[in-house]
């Protein structure tokens, strides 16, 4: 299996090419993301074997069954236990009754155009705005799945983080769609997080967030108690801002050397729903221009833990540079974060995580349940990427 170098990349691509529109490992952002998934494999006959588990990657046509995921990370549908023993729930689970579950979903202002694997176009706030849309390679009308929104890096671009995240493998054998957006273009740092970005352009992303899913939702089944967003580095710093203006939305959300916070980036909000939130960062030395990563990660993990979030910490120790996620026997570079989407739906009671009972196979080990808990990573790294 092939070592992604996606954060390595982009932030050597930063140093030299601050705000530049530069792209990391991409050609013109339209790699179309049909057919067969890197690695040859398809979810009809690829199987994930992981902890002794193993998990056919067949395409479910119903709306709730747990049968349809390919998550082999020991937590998700029937082979996960929380504390008390029973089985955890996951994204293909039907919620319990009573459960909380998100309000209805944005609409689009106007008629959605046709979203289609690979590149797409939509009108924004007044403004053409593009992204990659990624379906498993044998989705079949009646089969709903899971949405994860994906937030490129400083000189990176939609197609980079396609190519580098595996994603369409990831989307094949774990069931889920994928969009990708990209950068306006309009902002030195890519997404409006920066302490000088006002509010009406935070709000104009924001929209975009909305229109995405709104004709995603529309054209596609998805299941609305599983949306969650995943940024990295400038992304992720952009996906904080995002977890409080549209936390209703979403399940859960994931920081890669990201945060809040600091006299660069703007402040943690807060959130009308608690989400599980993975906040991941390089140590101490996780520095890029003129941020700390290790500050802003501490920051938003205060305002997390404050306010009865479930925050999973990990610390690589690697600075801004490639996060080493290698785990013998994961199905993809970054299993990891795709099972923690599936394996946290809207409907988990507040401020709970079902890694409470112990961390599932691929997490690495320099991961842990809650502020302060992680023990960072020791041993050789790649050179930092900035």
């Amino acid at each position: 299996m092939r070592k992604a170098r996606w954060l390595h990349i982009a932030w050597m691509l930063a140093l030299s090419t601050c705000g530049d529109d530069g792209a990391a490992g991409g050609t013109d952002g339209t790699a179309s993301s049909t057919g067969t998934s890197s690695g040859g494999a398809t979810a009809t006959t690829q199987a994930a074997t992981t902890g002794g588990v193993e998990t056919s990657a067949g395409s479910g046509t119903g709306t709730g069954s747990a049968s349809s995921t390919a998550s082999t990370s020991g937590t998700s549908g029937t082979t996960g236990a929380d504390a008390g023993g029973t089985p955890a729930l996951s994204c293909f689970d039907d919620p319990p009754e009573g459960a909380e579950m998100p309000p209805p979903l944005p609409s689009y202002q106007g008629t959605c155009p046709p979203i289609v694997p690979g590149k797409n176009t939509i009108d924004s706030s007044g403004t053409p705005r593009e992204f990659i849309f990624v379906a498993p390679s044998d989705w079949q009308p009646g089969e709903a799945l899971p949405v994860i929104f994906l937030w490129h890096w400083l000189g990176g671009d939609a197609n980079g983080f396609l190519e580098q995240g595996d994603v369409q493998l990831a989307a094949d054998l774990y069931r889920f769609f994928a969009v990708i957006p990209e950068k306006k273009g309009d902002l030195a740092f890519v997404w409006p997080y920066s302490a000088v970005d006002g509010d009406a352009r935070m709000e104009e992303e924001a929209r975009f967030f909305d229109d995405m899913l709104a004709c995603v939702a529309e054209q596609y089944e998805v299941r609305p108690a599983c949306i969650s967003s995943v940024g990295v580095s400038a992304g992720a710093l952009w996906t904080g801002q995002l977890a409080s203006l549209r936390g209703q939305y979403l399940a859960s959300f994931l920081s890669l050397s990201g945060g809040t916070g600091g006299p660069f980036v703007k402040p943690w909000m807060g959130s009308p729903h608690k989400m599980p939130a993975l906040v991941l960062w390089g140590g101490p030395d996780d520095t890029c221009i003129v941020i700390n990563f290790q500050d802003t990660s501490l920051d938003l993990e205060q305002h997390l833990t404050d306010e009865g979030h479930a925050v999973v910490e990990c610390i690589h120790n690697c600075g801004h540079g490639v996060p080493p996620i290698e785990v013998e026997g994961a199905p993809t570079p970054f299993a990891m974060l795709w099972e923690f989407v599936l394996d946290h739906p809207y409907f988990l009671p507040d401020g709970e995580t079902p890694y409470s009972a112990g961390l599932p196979p691929n997490m690495p080990g320099f991961c842990a349940v809650g502020m302060g808990n992680a023990v960072p990573r020791e041993g050789p790294c790649d050179p930092p990427g900035c």
